[in-house]
């Protein structure tokens, strides 16, 4: 589902991400950490065609993000650490207009906004502006207009930042969801313990470097995902 090879992006001279190479393939959860400027945001950015990079190659189910951009755009979704939504939108005028964009039905979009809405708990708010909204329900927001044209890939920069208890359960059930129906999550957190809990695989990023990944079990082996991780960051 997405193949990234020897990835290498340079802000002036300093490499943000170091030839770094990852596969995951459909069905998988794959979690993706590391110390605060380490690269997780950088490749997120440079998957979802956000940041152009200076070498290396990203395959979105095959199709090459520098040669057909928009192709890879159609079939994936991407929702920042700080969701940048357009405030003088309404709730419900932003989904559609999100809708709109990736020709998403009326029948299908109407269906899709009540099911995430009300499992979100934000039906009632989808009238108000989004400037109204707290930190929480923007993300809310972004995450239902990343579900509405069932990509096949989600990109995920600290999804579960700003989100209550209950709306981080129901986010976790709807990423397994998603997966368990052959589609595929790269995500970036700090939660380890969600991490170890939700990923079939993990990497661990540092200096922009790759210095671990497999499947959970491989990374961790008989310890936790944090002593192994602030093990490797020493």
């Amino acid at each position: 589902m997405l193949r990234i090879e020897n990835l290498t992006k340079v802000y002036g001279d300093r490499k943000a991400v170091d030839g770094l190479s990852l596969h995951i393939l459909p069905g998988e959860i794959y979690g993706f950490i590391g110390h605060n400027g380490a690269g997780k945001t950088t490749t997120l950015k440079s998957v979802a065609g956000i940041l152009e990079f200076e070498s290396g190659d990203i395959y979105v189910n095959g199709i090459n993000v520098k040669e057909d951009p928009i192709g890879c755009k159609k079939i994936m979704a991407y929702i920042p650490d700080n969701p940048d939504l357009y405030e003088f939108m309404s709730g419900i005028d932003y989904l559609n207009f999100v809708a709109d964009i990736f020709g998403v039905s009326t029948e299908e979009r109407q269906k899709l906004i009540t099911e995430y809405a009300d499992t979100f708990a934000l039906t009632d708010d989808l009238a108000q502006p989004i400037s109204a909204y707290s930190h929480g329900m923007k993300q809310k927001l972004a995450v239902i207009s990343a579900l509405i044209h069932k990509p096949k890939l989600i990109l995920m920069d600290e999804p579960f930042v700003g989100l209550d208890p209950k709306a981080a359960f129901l986010l976790k059930e709807i990423m397994r969801k998603h997966c368990d129906e052959g589609g595929s999550i790269f995500f970036s957190t700090h939660v380890l313990e969600v991490a170890e809990k939700l990923c079939d695989h993990v990497a661990i990023i540092k200096n922009g470097k790759l210095i671990k990944s497999g499947t959970m079990d491989e990374v961790k082996g008989d310890e936790s995902l944090e002593s192994v991780f602030l093990e490797l960051e020493e």
